[in-house]
């Protein structure tokens, strides 16, 4: 079986093509497979008309095509090729309010690729349920994100007197500045993976908190990152999956992040969850991890067995049986 993987431009994100490439390196064992990017990261009509010629032009003739990232549209071009579309969130649809450019998104992100693709997974239940929301179908399929192996149970001693929070993210939905406003007049030290922008950096003058910022690392300094620091961060407003927090768990920490879905899903209760929205709810969660030896302990132990659910040689076999199920499908 030849399996061909479609990506959305580097400029756009590389999370998606990281996350998959844990899996295309246990899928190698498999099958054949390739990869190819989109030329355009933008997504007027004028870029969605080249992006579906790109993937037309570089279509699978003889297996899998499987797109993955938000370039849903590049399903146009792909014609009667045997199609897999992963979707796994729908922020396109859910953060724009212009009736015009909802209808668009949903036109050409949605309804046509579905009704094109022959088989549709999610990454969350929560996903699939959205999507039903907006259109039936009975082609989809919930396979969770893999866990990089590389992820490893690192344990190390709580420093109590003052932790390293790793916060993770630094996008409108990665709720950094109440995480900020949380942690002021606690003794820590705030961690920040992403680059942030002048007024962040002002903010964070101004409420006098220990922090250090990285961004732009390769995977080996982002998952030392978790091994160095004592607590994880991911209080997030709109997440599609929660890579953060199953990486924080396998590694061994304890981590706090947000009781909406499908950060439920996917952390098994193994985290300790707060209202996103509320800074006290922020405060005292931090509070009660530094404080509660026992109780962060407890969380780590659980954390360590809920990752078992996302482990890649499982994600693998349930998208192999995916592809056979479409390649026999004639």
């Amino acid at each position: 079986m030849k399996i061909k993987y479609f990506f959305r431009h580097k400029s756009v994100g590389f999370s998606i093509q990281h996350v998959f490439g844990t899996l295309i390196t246990e899928m190698e064992k498999h099958a054949k497979v390739e990869t190819t990017e989109m030329p355009s990261p933008r997504s007027m009509p004028w870029d969605v008309l080249r992006n579906s010629l790109y993937a037309h032009k570089h279509r699978n003739n003889l297996g899998i095509n499987h797109v993955s990232g938000h370039i849903h549209e590049v399903l146009l071009g792909l014609g009667r090729q045997k199609a897999i579309l992963t979707i796994h969130d729908l922020v396109f649809i859910d953060n724009v309010r212009n009736p015009v450019k909802r209808f668009y998104k949903w036109l050409f992100w949605l309804y046509l690729p579905i009704r094109i693709a022959d088989k549709i997974t999610c990454i969350s239940t929560h996903t699939k349920e959205n999507i039903l929301r907006h259109i039936k179908t009975d082609k989809i399929t919930v396979i969770y994100n893999p866990l990089n192996p590389r992820y490893q149970h690192f344990p190390k001693v709580f420093r109590v007197d003052k932790p390293v929070i790793l916060h993770i993210g630094t996008g409108w939905n990665k709720n950094l500045k109440r995480t900020i406003t949380a942690l002021k007049d606690t003794s820590c030290h705030l961690r920040i993976l992403g680059k942030i922008d002048e007024d962040i950096k002002t903010f964070l003058h101004q409420t006098k908190i220990e922090y250090s910022n990285v961004y732009d690392l390769s995977d080996d300094e982002v998952r030392q990152e978790y091994v160095n620091c004592d607590i994880v961060s991911f209080p997030s407003l709109y997440e599609g999956f929660g890579m953060p927090i199953i990486e924080g768990q396998a590694t061994g920490r304890a981590v706090l992040t947000s009781r909406i879905e499908p950060l439920i899903e996917v952390s098994g209760c193994a985290v300790h969850y707060v209202d996103p929205t509320d800074i006290n709810s922020i405060r005292e969660g931090f509070g009660k991890l530094i404080k509660d030896d026992v109780y962060r302990e407890g969380l780590i132990q659980m954390g360590l067995k809920n990752i078992d659910r996302f482990s890649v040689e499982d994600i693998a076999r349930q998208y192999l049986e995916v592809y056979k199920e479409v390649m026999n499908d004639e």
